[in-house]
């Protein structure tokens, strides 16, 4: 019998290279399973190539499956998962990395006994912490504005300068900058690309726009420290 999983990123560090290749980490809440295909077209359009598909809505995990036979060259995982049973079920579905709101241990050890990498979220010292001691060295920064923003970052870098944080919450193209300029950022994840009101009307030319936007300031800010 073979497995029918698709495959999965070989480690850790791999995912981290290819999220900071990325810069930007679209969040998203699909209306229906029926918008998956044209929004990865759209993300496809603009450049974008990582996606997170939140298990907030039942389209998340419905159209999983589809999208990783559909766009096997897309970095396709899942978010909002907060159970050991919300991470099998995503994985079986085909989710390639696993995004959580908070620092579960058990979380993050099944995720690593599956081979799936898990971005725990944290918001305290002490959370970092609890992640770091459980394997984790990617952390979700969230709610990144509500938190303390590019201050709390530059803060946590001290007594934490192994661990590279993907900020989420608050974070826009009038701000994205001043995140991604931070050696402790990996990439930024962020919703306005791709508002569920932006979905549910179709104005998928519209999210191909705005990813288009952020990925030239992604490569903005590159360009200005490498000196180019």
């Amino acid at each position: 019998m073979t497995d029918e999983r698709p495959q999965q990123l070989t480690g850790a560090s791999e995912f981290a290279r290819a999220l900071s290749r990325a810069g930007v980490l679209p969040v998203v809440e699909l209306p229906s399973a029926e918008c998956a295909a044209p929004l990865c077209e759209a993300l496809l359009a603009g450049g974008g190539d990582v996606v997170e598909i939140t298990l907030r809505s039942a389209a998340g995990l419905t159209a999983l499956p589809q999208l990783r036979a559909a766009y096997p060259g897309m970095l396709i995982g899942a978010g909002t998962v907060r159970t050991c049973d919300d991470l099998r079920q995503a994985a079986d579905a085909g989710a390639r990395f696993i995004v959580s709101p908070a620092t579960n241990p058990d979380l993050i050890e099944f995720g690593h006994s599956l081979g799936v990498p898990v971005i725990p979220g944290v918001c305290t010292p002490t959370d970092v912490d609890l992640a770091t001691r459980s394997g984790a060295r990617t952390v979700k920064f969230f709610p990144a504005a509500a938190m303390g923003g590019v201050a709390a970052l530059k803060a946590l870098a001290g007594p934490f300068p192994e661990v590279q944080f993907v900020p989420t919450g608050g974070i826009g193209p009038t701000n994205l900058a001043s995140y991604l300029e931070l050696p402790n950022v990996l990439a930024c994840g962020g919703s306005w690309l791709v508002a569920r009101h932006l979905l549910a009307a179709h104005r998928f030319d519209q999210v191909a726009a705005l990813t288009r936007e952020a990925l030239d300031i992604v490569a903005q800010v590159r360009q200005r420290a490498a000196g180019t």
